[in-house]
């Protein structure tokens, strides 16, 4: 299994409302030299989440004890940029298992769900809705349903239903990475082999 199966997912939120965040935002080239999945939380958002000096800066969210929980919550635009892998590798690797956008770069998001991670694309406004609720508690929760392809605010009820391609979902509801998913079908493939 290349990583946990995501179904449901309950969970506070870290809200992070800027707009155009982009890969390199997210995990500096300057970390990108290993190959392994792993120690790249470490340096997630580095530059917003710490100065010149390696001291973490108060005013960021993730350097906020306020906030916690496995859902960044970002603006529109989310993971724009280069094509770089590490970029969800950083976010997986730090503990968060959901992004939600109002719009995520396409390469971002199968990247993404390509190591575990469901990005949840909702409208501008419920975006809103999920701030608003967060910047009134800080502990409100959030409730993914993959399999119902729900997001729901738990404190208010408010929900919203999202897209997710049909073997991407496969995947995620069991752990699967491609190379999963193919060996998960080997008898399938030996007797269609054995057949030709």
């Amino acid at each position: 299994m290349a990583y946990d199966s995501f179904k449901v997912l309950r969970s506070s939120a870290v809200p992070l409302p800027i707009e155009n965040v982009d890969t390199d935002q997210i995990i500096p080239a300057r970390f990108l030299k290993a190959t392994e999945r792993k120690g790249f939380g470490d340096n997630l958002f580095r530059d917003w989440r710490y100065d010149k000096n390696d001291q973490p800066k108060s005013d960021f969210i993730l350097n906020n004890p306020t906030y916690s929980g496995k859902i960044l919550v970002g603006g529109k635009n989310f993971g724009s940029g280069s094509s770089r892998e590490h970029a969800a590798w950083a976010i997986y690797d730090y503990g968060f298992r959901c992004v939600v956008s109002s719009f995520f770069a396409d390469i971002f998001r199968g990247n993404s769900i390509n190591v575990g991670i469901l990005p949840v694309q909702v409208s501008p406004e419920f975006l809103h809705q999920i701030f608003t609720e967060i910047e009134k508690d800080p502990k409100a929760e959030l409730e993914v349903s993959l399999p119902e392809q729900t997001i729901t605010i738990v404190s208010t009820g408010a929900s919203e239903s999202f897209q997710i391609n049909g073997y991407k979902k496969h995947n995620l509801l069991n752990g699967f990475d491609d190379i999963d998913y193919l060996q998960a079908m080997k008898d399938e493939i030996a007797t269609f082999a054995l057949n030709r």
